[in-house]
């Protein structure tokens, strides 16, 4: 069935082991799982309702995650940003949303959502075949902001694209320059939002440090890394501490590394 593509398909085969297929009707999930197992001998679990889903997501830890979009008794774009903002570790899983409805503007509520990507009912093979290639293969930079959790949306293609299985040129990572301007603007968003969803901008800061630790590295900017290693510090001490999250305080704390922000988005601020 793979001929030419073996290669690839077996590439794939350890990244799809586990798939957990999220929709109410069951002819739309056993088609599914029927051609997860041919391609991969995966194990195969079945949610009918998002409730359900996230249960098993907790217990099973899927590879992939196929959602279908709804409305119903599953809503895929809902079921994504729960899962993303959830402590599960099937958080980071690549969702695959599934409808016999795409519009661009549902598209787009998926790509909102924190959906990696997009196949429209009828599909083919070797449809499948290139949304499983993208979200394996060629995967895209994590963004945990606290508006937004998933994977980076400048990269959202939903696997449609013309020719042969294989890699891409444009699955490159972000530029060091582009991925520190983007850190420190959901590093900024992130201490604003400390009052109003501690939770998920303590995550998000804690990703941000991360991220411009990197950069620092990359770039061999010793000042943005040793800036970026301090204020991961910090909020380890609160964290620790179970000390309330200030805004002024992070705000100072942060000040070192803010001092980055490209003019125009320190302008914009």
């Amino acid at each position: 069935m793979f001929n030419a593509d073996a290669k690839i398909v077996q590439r794939m085969v350890p990244l799809m082991q586990r798939v957990m297929i999220v929709d109410p009707q069951p002819a739309g999930a056993r088609l599914i799982g029927e051609l997860m197992r041919d391609i991969a001998r995966s194990q195969v679990w079945v949610a009918e309702t998002n409730e359900k889903a996230i249960r098993l997501a907790g217990s099973y830890d899927p590879h992939i995650i196929f959602a279908e979009m709804g409305p119903g008794a599953v809503d895929g774009i809902a079921f994504t940003r729960e899962l993303r903002r959830s402590h599960l570790s099937a958080r980071y899983a690549p969702v695959i949303m599934v409808t016999g409805q795409a519009t661009a503007a549902g598209i787009l509520a998926a790509r909102d959502g924190g959906v990696h990507e997009f196949l429209r009912k009828p599909f083919t093979m070797k449809d499948l075949l290139r949304r499983l290639e993208a979200v394996t293969l060629r995967q895209r930079d994590w963004v945990e902001a606290v508006d937004y959790v998933g994977p980076d949306r400048r990269r959202f293609n939903s696997g449609d694209y013309q020719g042969s299985l294989k890699r891409r040129s444009d699955a490159r990572e972000t530029p060091d320059s582009e991925r520190l301007a983007q850190a420190l603007k959901i590093l900024r968003s992130a201490i604003v939002a400390v009052a109003s969803d501690p939770v998920q901008a303590m995550r998000s800061m804690q990703a941000q440090v991360v991220d411009l630790r990197k950069c620092g590295m990359s770039v061999a900017d010793l000042k943005l890394t040793t800036a970026a290693i301090d204020f991961g510090r910090v909020l380890d001490e609160a964290e620790r501490k179970g000390v309330p999250y200030d805004q002024a305080m992070l705000t100072e704390k942060a000040a070192t590394l803010l001092a980055y922000m490209p003019k125009e988005d320190a302008v914009a601020a």
